[in-house]
């Protein structure tokens, strides 16, 4: 009991001996002018530490800083680049004895950083690189590097209270950042600790809170890091927001390779309103750019939720939408990462059209986008393309290839379009390429040849075989009014092919048949002014009585001229009433021609 009383003695005395060293002999302050001075030497900064540097001592050592702030460079709005109201530092004291360094805990308060881009393009951390280290080749990692550092410890970190404002004056915005509080708890190497933050952002058109928690572990070799069961919980609010408010939820897990440079992201939940989903991700940062691999599955997406209002934008928005459309979109962000991603969904729902059965592969490499595969189900049957976007150049390039099999023609139009025009079972293909993403020179640089194949189907807004039965009554001298019928035209096929040039699409093949009339010919397509400009020929094969009609037609046999204009929304038709005539006059002159004919031959006695 001796023994262990004088050790006691003898260790208390030290610690006394340690701190009435530290206190008397090894002033911290000391050291401020020449900390000043380097920081000033190698940066052209100010740095202000106001209150004294302060000891603490068993069972922990550490030291306290207040009032530390460093300045911005000469000129800016805010005088002071950083400021910290409090740093308090406590290292455990007998474990350094065994190389072993437990911080009993590290508390900083009241950190505020301000950050600035002038018009000229200098900003806050201008010569932070240091003036005489310029030039200067890294030094070499130590190769004891990891070996001296039996453990580390820490009892608990707390960061409260920090504020980042970003203020660009390029652009005229200003960004707030607020770290409420990030802590983490009882933390030692090799064993997970939690770690907790509460974070919001003001931004200029909208406002961020973010809150997280879960479990944080860095290996003994500090070579690798480990984040488990990490939840996070976002919500984003302002004007441009869908429905000015979307919250947001994560779960993930998190592991970090610092020797092999590289993060996987395993995402076990992601719910943005509606939407959920889980995936893969994984990054290899160590070379030029980050090269990202991953794989995501949806569900059920209905991404109309997400539009805004379809009111009509003011005459100051109008003019901002078009001077923004003007311009190429800036796609230089293609060339700083690279990556492969899959994604699949259950369903997608945009401007109000459906589709189901979502796969789709997208890989960027060095500015080119490619979309390898994307295909889906589509009312009823199959939607697949392949495309490419091109950003190497300051004027992007693209290219495509799209085609839908025994899609159901007129649900399509109606939700995609607000279209009734066309019904049946649909075949279409095209391929095609251009320049310019401006929505303007897209519809006009685009270049493209398809063909269209819709079978068992209608034309909406026509019923030519009632037209052509009020034109056969008319020539019958029958002027009665129009019976009222539906107007709809039947047709058994539907074909044609086309090509794009500077906005109009040209079908010069054209065929609809059915077992009553036949319609064929050429036209045209503007798909910048949505105009339509149809020259047909059509006639009658059969009886139209399936659609109405009696006895063979009076205008069996002959031509006539069918024409359509107006626009995709709105066309018109029009049966050339004067050239059928003029058509039903020269069948039946031919015919009296034949029967005189005919007479004069008996006449001559069979001559």
């Amino acid at each position: 009991m001796k023994i262990l009383k004088w050790f006691f003695v003898v260790f208390f005395i030290l610690i006394i001996s340690l701190a009435a060293y530290l206190t008397l002999v090894f002033d911290p302050n000391d050291f401020k002018p020449q900390l000043v001075d380097a920081v000033k030497e190698n940066t052209g900064r100010d740095l202000v530490v106001a209150d004294k540097l302060s000891w603490t001592f068993f069972p922990s050592i550490g030291i306290k800083l207040s009032k530390v702030s460093l300045s911005n460079p000469s000129g800016f709005d805010t005088s002071s680049m950083l400021e910290v109201n409090e740093i308090v530092a406590e290292v455990a004291l007998m474990p350094l004895f065994s190389k072993q360094v437990e911080i009993a805990q590290l508390n900083v308060d009241g950190l505020t950083v301000n950050l600035e881009t002038r018009i000229d393009g200098q900003t806050s951390f201008d010569g932070l690189e240091g003036s005489k280290s310029a030039g200067k080749p890294a030094a070499e990692p130590s190769s004891q590097s990891g070996k001296g550092l039996a453990g580390l410890n820490i009892g608990g970190v707390a960061i409260t209270n920090t504020q980042i404002r970003m203020l660009d004056e390029k652009t005229g915005t200003e960004q707030l950042f607020n770290l409420e509080k990030l802590t983490l708890g009882q933390f030692a190497l090799g064993e997970f600790a939690p770690l907790e933050y509460q974070f919001n952002a003001e931004l200029p058109d909208m406002t961020l809170s973010s809150h997280g928690e879960g479990l944080i572990k860095v290996d003994a070799s500090m070579q690798a890091i480990e984040l488990k069961d990490l939840k996070i919980l976002n919500s984003v609010a302002g004007e441009g927001i869908p429905n000015k408010k979307l919250d947001i939820s994560l779960l993930t897990q998190v592991s970090i390779a610092l020797d092999k440079k590289r993060l996987k992201l395993s995402l076990e939940e992601f719910i943005a309103d509606q939407i959920e989903a889980k995936g893969e991700v994984s990054v290899a940062y160590g070379g030029k750019v980050p090269n990202i691999d991953g794989q995501l599955s949806f569900g059920e997406i209905d991404l109309d939720k997400f539009m805004p209002p379809s009111d009509a934008p003011s005459q100051s928005d109008d003019k901002q939408t078009q001077a923004t459309s003007a311009q190429e979109p800036d796609l230089s962000a293609m060339k700083l990462v690279n990556f492969k991603l899959g994604v699949t969904a259950e369903s997608i729902k945009v401007a109000n059209m459906l589709t189901s059965k979502w796969v789709m592969n997208l890989a960027l490499k060095d500015g080119v986008l490619n979309l390898s595969k994307l295909s889906a189900n589509l009312y009823k049957g199959k939607l697949s393309v392949t495309a490419q976007v091109d950003a190497r150049k300051s004027v992007p390039s693209y290219s495509f290839e799209k085609s839908v099999e025994k899609v159901q023609i007129r649900e399509l139009l109606k939700d995609a379009a607000e279209i009734d025009l066309l019904a049946g079972t649909a075949n279409f293909t095209v391929k095609g390429k251009g320049r310019s993403l401006i929505t303007a020179n897209m519809k006009k640089n685009l270049a493209a040849k398809g063909q269209f194949e819709v079978s068992d189907g209608a034309l909406y807004g026509v019923n030519i075989p009632q037209m052509l039965r009020d034109a056969q009554a008319k020539l019958s001298g029958d002027l009665s009014s129009t019976a009222s019928v539906e107007k709809k035209t039947d047709f058994t096929s539907l074909t044609g092919s086309f090509t794009l040039v500077n906005g109009v699409a040209s079908n010069p093949d054209l065929l609809m048949a059915s077992p009553l009339i036949r319609l064929s010919g050429a036209g045209t397509a503007n798909i910048v002014t949505e105009a339509l400009d149809y020259s047909l020929i059509t006639s009658v094969v059969g009886s139209l009585e399936g659609q109405g009609g009696g006895e063979r037609e009076a205008l069996h046999g002959v031509e006539i001229p069918f024409a359509i204009s107006g626009t995709f929304s709105e066309p018109k038709f029009a049966l050339d009433t004067a050239a059928l005539f003029d058509a039903k006059l020269k069948q039946e002159t031919e015919k009296v021609k034949d029967k005189l004919k005919d007479s004069l031959l008996k006449k001559l006695g069979g001559f």
